[in-house]
Formats: C-alpha cells, structure tokens, sequence
C-alpha cells in the first residue's frame, strides 16, 4: 500500500520545521520510517490473507484460531517487551556515540528474550488443556479441538519469533531498519506461501497453520543469527557474545522491559478477559470480532509504524540530552498519527465491501462488522496516537513504570469493567465491548499528555 503524503508535508521547509533538530534529520527519520511502514503493511496484510485462507476452513476453525491468537498476543508481547527494552537501551547508547555499549546491549536483549520465550513456551505446552478450559470452556467441542492443535503448535513457535523480535529490536535501535524489514519479510512470506501450500492446496485447516507457523519463525530465527554474526557490519557480535553479558546490562533492559511486560500481561489479560465473554456470546460474536479486528489493523498500520520509529527517535535524543528534541518530534508524530488515521479511514471505508469479502463471513454479520468498524475509525482519529503513540515516546525516555501502571489501570478499569456492562449487561454485544476500548483510548491518552507537559518523564538515568 503506497501512501502519499499531502503537498504541503512534503514541502521541505514543512519537514524540516517539524521533523529536523539537532540530534537528526527529517532525511534520517524517513530512512528509518519507511522500512517500518513496509513492516508493519506486510506483517497487517499477510496476517489478513492468513485469516482469510483460515476462513475457508469454517467458522470454527477461524473462531479457534482468533481466540488462540488473543492468547498467543498475551504471551509473545512479554518477550516482545523485553525486546523493547533493549531496543531503548540500544537507541541510547547509540545516541551517546558508545558503540561497545551497544554490541553488548544487543547481544544481552537476544539472550534475555529467546530464554524468556523458551520458558514461556514450555510452560504453555505443559499446561495447555487447563488453560483452554479456564479461558474458552464454553466454546463448542469442535472450537475447541482446534484451538488445542494451533495452541500447541504455537508454543513451540515462541522461541523462533523471539529471536527474530530480539535481533530487529536491536537492529531499530540503531537505526538499521532495512535490514529488520528484510528479516521480518523472510519470516512473514514464508509463512504466507506456506499457509498457502497447507491450508489452500492441502486443505489442512488448522494443523497445516500450525505447521506453517513453526517452519516460517525458525528459518526466520536462523537469518536473523546468521546475519547478526555474518552480515552485519556495525555491531560485531560472536556467537560467544549471547553467553556473556554483564548483568548490569541485563538490569538497563529489565528497567524498561519488565514493566512493559508486566503492562502487556495485565493489558492483553484484560483483552483476553474481554476475548472470554465475547466466547459467550456465540461463534458468530468471536467471527465478528476476529474480522473487525484484521480490518481495523489495516486502518492503524501508518500509525503502528509510527509509534516502533518513535521509541529509536526518541532514545537517541535521550541519550544525546536533548530534550527539546525529544518534545519537538513526539508533538510531530502525534499529528502526523492522528492525520494517517483519518487518511487512511476516508481511503478504505468505502471499500469495506470487498474487504471483508476476503473473510467470507456469513451474510448475518456483515453489517454488525461494518458498525463496529465504523465506530472504530471514526474513535481512533483524535485518540489512537495519544494512547498508543505517546507512551511509545515516554517509555523511551526512560519512563517505563508510569506508562505501565496508566497502561494496566486503564485496561481493567475501563475496557474489562465497562466492556462486560455495556457488552453482557447492557446487551450491546460485540459494539458494546469496542466502545468500551474507544473510551478506555481516550482516558488512557488523557493521562499521558498531562504527564508529557511535565518534566519527571524525562528525568530517568538509564545509560
């Protein structure tokens, strides 16, 4: 998807009013954007063609999938935070001009998460009937049956795409995204050809998923190793690097990864809650949720892009002391996110049609999902990037406990609490529980402003 931008953005002199500073560029924040902006339309569009090929194999299979995925996002996103902790660590030492810090960063950040991942995986695999009947009990037998295939199956997974997470995480930081763009196209492609070959030739539903999942992160794993110690140029790294690292480093990358870790099991806990009553509304009620949820990821794709390129932009300018900096490119981005959303919702929503004809989803929940969307769209313009944007920027910065505590509160207050009464209570239904998200946006983003106009959330000593 090739996005243009208005004449007057890209007006030099417009650029380089908001987007240049001392610490970089607008030439460089480009550089570093667009291999993101690749990333994140292809993970968004290869996760939309998954779930379509999904969708061919019945609404179970696709409802199986959605509900194992809210879980598998659960636990992927606490070694994705420690990634994003190293990510920080990284961009800081790099915008300090320490290179030897930032080898040993990187080398700590892929040790941290692949032994993070491989626990996790385990764990899951040990205990996985339980947890599929705490969560799903409800579901029918058929669901079920799937969702204990692909949960299993995804397991073994995690450590694959926690070392591809790791070396790209510290391959942003300094800024090198080409190169996390090519990793991260390796793993996704391959994972399409093979559903593919799997789902649409072999008509293995969700075993061939499975296997697909597991064969596209371990080759992605072993290109992203491989380039780490034979390709790469900056950060010089030997394979005996993973196995030493000071644990003073490992204390830097914790400082920001496990709050973060801690926000994102409380914060996708509470989306995995919402997941558990959406199951007890009925397989049609997780579909529209599974399609609402693909299509309002192409929506927010610029926008995501834009809050992974903030945490480099931000950390170097930490890292170098400059704050002003700092200020000028987080109130650019915040525009500039709000703007992409509003884009981006005028060029799709009319062709809602033919994009959710990519689901195949039966005749009776095509309107609820074109309200749900609608809703969303029209809710994420003024308040997607002050809650997702912004605390990308602060964690950079340092202020990873505050975000993280606003992030968690907010979550269970707002979109579990006020999800379950307007959604079962109230019986909105599926509309019910995306407002209840919309307003939890709003009152998240609220806080993180009010903090940015302050100054503790620059006052942390990372590095």
């Amino acid at each position: 998807m090739v996005i243009r931008l208005p004449e007057r953005l890209r007006n030099p002199a417009i650029l380089n009013k908001y987007f240049t500073g001392e610490t970089m560029d607008y030439r460089q924040i480009i550089a570093l954007f667009i291999p993101i902006l690749i990333d994140q339309a292809f993970i968004v569009g290869l996760n939309l063609v998954n779930t379509a090929m999904i969708s061919s194999s019945g609404v179970a299979a696709v409802s199986a999938v959605n509900m194992v995925d809210s879980l598998n996002i659960f636990l992927i996103n606490v070694f994705v935070a420690v990634a994003t902790g190293g990510t920080v660590v990284v961009a800081q030492y790099k915008g300090s001009g320490n290179d030897s810090m930032v080898s040993r960063a990187s080398a700590a950040t892929v040790t941290a998460v692949a032994m993070i991942a491989l626990a996790i995986g385990l764990l899951i695999m040990g205990f996985h009937n339980p947890v599929l009947n705490v969560l799903f009990g409800t579901a029918s037998a058929e669901v079920l049956g799937n969702a204990r295939v692909y949960l299993i199956g995804s397991s073994i997974s995690y450590a694959g795409i926690a070392v591809v997470q790791a070396v790209c995480g510290a391959l942003r930081g300094i800024g090198k995204t080409r190169a996390s763009l090519a990793l991260s196209l390796i793993m996704n492609l391959l994972y399409v050809l093979l559903n593919i070959v799997f789902i649409t030739l072999l008509h293995m539903g969700v075993v061939g998923m499975t296997i697909a999942v597991n064969i596209a992160r371990y080759a992605g794993a072993a290109c992203a190793l491989y380039y780490l110690f034979k390709l790469d140029v900056t950060l010089h790294l030997r394979i005996r690097d993973l196995f030493h690292f000071p644990l003073s480093m490992l204390r830097k990358i914790m400082f920001i990864g496990v709050p973060f870790a801690a926000e994102q099991m409380f914060f996708n806990g509470g989306k995995l809650l919402t997941q558990v009553f959406i199951v007890s509304l009925g397989t049609y009620a997780i579909a529209t949720n599974a399609i609402s949820g693909s299509l309002a990821m192409v929506f927010q794709i610029p926008a995501s892009a834009m809050s992974l390129a903030i945490v480099t932009v931000v950390g170097q300018c930490i890292g170098r002391g400059n704050i002003a900096d700092a200020r000028k490119f987080i109130k650019s981005f915040l525009w500039l996110g709000s703007i992409s959303l509003a884009l981006i919702g005028l060029i799709l929503m009319p062709f809602f049609r033919p994009l959710v004809g990519l689901f195949d989803p039966p005749p009776e929940i095509v309107d609820d999902i074109f309200l749900v969307l609608l809703v969303n769209t029209l809710a994420q313009v003024p308040l997607w990037a002050i809650s997702f944007i912004l605390p990308s920027a602060l964690r950079a910065a340092g202020d990873s406990k505050f975000t993280s505590i606003t992030s968690m509160l907010t979550m269970w207050l707002f979109r579990v609490i006020l999800g379950y009464i307007l959604g079962i209570t109230l019986n909105f239904g599926i509309l019910g529980v995306w407002l209840a998200m919309n307003c939890e946006w709003g009152v998240r983003g609220a806080i993180f402003l009010w903090r940015f106009r302050g100054k503790k959330w620059y006052a942390h000593k990372l590095i």
